[in-house]
């Protein structure tokens, strides 16, 4: 009987501890890829197999997690993908205005990883 192909997560994070933590986290599960920024992920995406769902940082150098899930959500071919933004800014307004761009969870730092990989586990239902 032939498996599932695992499900694939693209882990956007400026903060290389956060980001290897969540790597290391998830690749028990799930085809992992990463970027450090919003435009090495737009690099990543374009070089590899759609991912089922995008884990994305808020505060980020250059084009921060909000201009990024808009801009996926303004692309066809990645306007599908759910994103879950994992950050530092735990405000009111942070969190409508993440959901507003897009996405489907916003979980704030610092965060507790069972509640992160239940979440990516809705997620991609």
């Amino acid at each position: 009987m032939a498996t599932a192909p695992q499900k694939r997560i693209l882990v956007v994070e400026d903060d290389e501890t956060v980001r290897t933590l969540l790597v290391r986290q998830l690749q028990t599960q799930y085809e992992v890829f990463q970027a450090a920024d919003a435009q090495a992920a737009l690099t990543t995406l374009g070089a590899i197999q759609l991912p089922d769902l995008i884990i994305c940082d808020v505060m980020m150098p250059g084009m921060t997690g909000v201009q990024f899930a808009k801009h996926l959500k303004g692309v066809n071919a990645y306007k599908q993908i759910p994103i879950i933004f994992l950050t530092a800014r735990t405000g009111a307004l942070d969190v409508i205005e993440g959901i507003n761009a897009g996405a489907r969870h916003y979980i704030t730092k610092p965060f507790n990883m069972k509640d992160l990989l239940d979440k990516v586990a809705k997620a991609m239902k």
